[in-house]
């Protein structure tokens, strides 16, 4: 556990950003609509907040709630867009009517960005079969990452299986990092660490006053010493 723990915060704009960044946030998730659990921000909104901060920014790529891809055409135009204002990281997710992943749907997506890191965001949390959606996004160019609670109530019922899929790593569908979010607590952490899981992923938890506030720069610091400190 010698390895400094990523501590994600998501982030609605400048002022958001540079609060979490000031906080010790190592990277920051771009979102809007946090009503609809976070939908496609701004291509001005993402500009603004790369030019304020200097933290790796993971930019959302869902234009309405829920887990189907809508509009493919339009979502590969949005990133084209997102990149053109500065945005070289992206979260995404896409499932069927079944809770089959769309996989012709994220790749023509992760097609448009011609290599970036990404993260598959809680979708796999709604997913039919969370082992067979690894393993079928396993070779896609720029997967790093899975966003996850372990289950879709979060992380109190989740943490077995987040502690069994981090015990899996390494194995083909189980080399991306697992980065811990979805009601997750800071007394989560310590059975988090122990069971060698390095990222973990906030919104509400940053934000004393709710979303209809901004990110405090004390919550996020609390959640950097508790990181730290695990």
């Amino acid at each position: 556990m010698s390895k400094r723990a990523v501590l994600e915060v998501i982030a609605l704009d400048v002022e958001d950003a540079v609060a979490a960044q000031a906080g010790g946030a190592d990277r920051l998730e771009l979102v809007t609509e946090m009503a609809a659990d976070g939908l496609t921000p701004s291509a001005a909104t993402v500009a603004g907040i790369r030019a304020a901060v200097d933290i790796d920014l993971r930019v959302m790529l869902r234009l309405a709630d829920g887990f189907a891809a809508g509009d493919v055409d339009r979502l590969v135009r949005v990133a084209a867009e997102l990149r053109e204002a500065g945005a070289d990281q992206f979260v995404l997710g896409f499932l069927d009517a079944y809770g089959e992943v769309d996989l012709a749907a994220v790749e023509r997506v992760v097609g448009a960005l011609d290599g970036c890191p990404w993260t598959f965001h809680r979708a796999i949390d709604r997913a039919a079969d969370r082992d067979t959606l690894r393993k079928r996004l396993a070779d896609l160019p720029g997967l790093d990452t899975y966003l996850t609670a372990g289950c879709a109530t979060g992380v109190d019922a989740g943490l077995p299986a987040l502690l069994a899929e981090a015990a899996r790593g390494g194995e083909p569908g189980y080399e991306q990092q697992i980065l811990v979010g979805g009601g997750l607590r800071l007394d989560h952490v310590p059975p988090l660490r122990t069971g060698g899981i390095e990222a973990f992923h906030i919104g509400g938890a940053a934000r004393p006053d709710g979303w209809a506030g901004p990110v405090s720069r004390e919550a996020v610091a609390r959640w950097r010493r508790a990181l730290d400190g695990a």
